[in-house]
């Protein structure tokens, strides 16, 4: 006899899924599509079909409309997927809802999955024993790539460090939640901190990337690397604080 689990038609499981926020200040297509030219250097193909959910509160006043079929068209310009909208002033929602973005109210931000490793459960009150499981995050492990990446590849370390023993080639992509270490040529683009943590550094014993990212601050190099850090052992971190943080780059000393 057939397990009756087998032949349901569909099932529904809960799942975690990382997605990507857009943060507005402006809601103007043109100014956007010039910003993410800038930001992206004119690469239509940066993302890689990432889930995308435009957020309206860095807007310091509500607009009285938004071209919701321009914004979605800019960001899948760049292969960004928009599926949701939070923070959307109630005179704006129906708008979102026609072209089909889900409509997050504080609840739901509140119950989504956070983007950081999953906290282990809390112990109850009493004194825990030996063999307790701990309180803190739970830190997934470091990834380790031993062979070089080509281009079209791409590679994600969630949840920790990603190091790279082989190099990674124009056109390729590596990604870590922590830090990325590059003990070869970094050639592609080179995003750290994915999950926001500002801490995160990016590290390359010759460094010559198309693009740096660390917890969503971008750089690119359309105009070249700079002469300071090009080809050398060199690392990038955010300095400053808030809005003003930025990317700054220096060479490392080697023996």
């Amino acid at each position: 006899m057939k397990d009756a689990a087998n032949t349901r038609p569909i099932e529904f499981k809960g799942a975690t899924l990382g997605v990507m926020t857009a943060r507005l200040r402006d809601i103007d297509p043109m100014r956007l599509a010039d910003a993410m030219h800038t930001m992206l250097g004119g690469m239509p193909d940066f993302f890689n079909l990432e889930a995308t959910i435009l957020d309206f509160s860095g807007l310091t006043t509500p607009p009285d409309s938004v071209d919701w079929a321009s914004l979605a068209s800019l960001l899948r310009r760049y292969r960004l997927q928009p599926v949701a909208a939070s923070h959307v002033p109630d005179h704006l929602v129906d708008g979102a809802k026609r072209i089909g973005l889900a409509v997050l109210d504080d609840d739901a931000l509140a119950a989504a999955p956070r983007q950081t490793p999953p906290a282990a459960p809390v112990p109850a009150p009493e004194p825990a024993p030996v063999a307790a499981p701990p309180t803190a995050p739970i830190q997934v492990g470091t990834m380790i790539v031993d062979r070089p990446l080509r281009s079209g590849q791409q590679v994600y370390a969630k949840g920790g460090d990603l190091i790279l023993l082989g190099g990674v080639s124009h056109g390729a992509e590596v990604i870590a939640d922590g830090n990325v270490h590059c003990y070869g040529p970094l050639r592609g683009r080179a995003i750290a901190g994915a999950q926001g943590n500002t801490q995160a550094r990016i590290i390359s014993t010759d460094f010559g990337p198309e693009l740096i990212a660390i917890a969503g601050v971008f750089r690119t190099f359309e105009k070249g690397i700079p002469e300071s850090v090009a080809g050398k052992a060199a690392q990038a971190r955010l300095s400053g604080e808030g809005d003003n943080q930025s990317l700054t780059m220096n060479a490392l000393q080697t023996a």
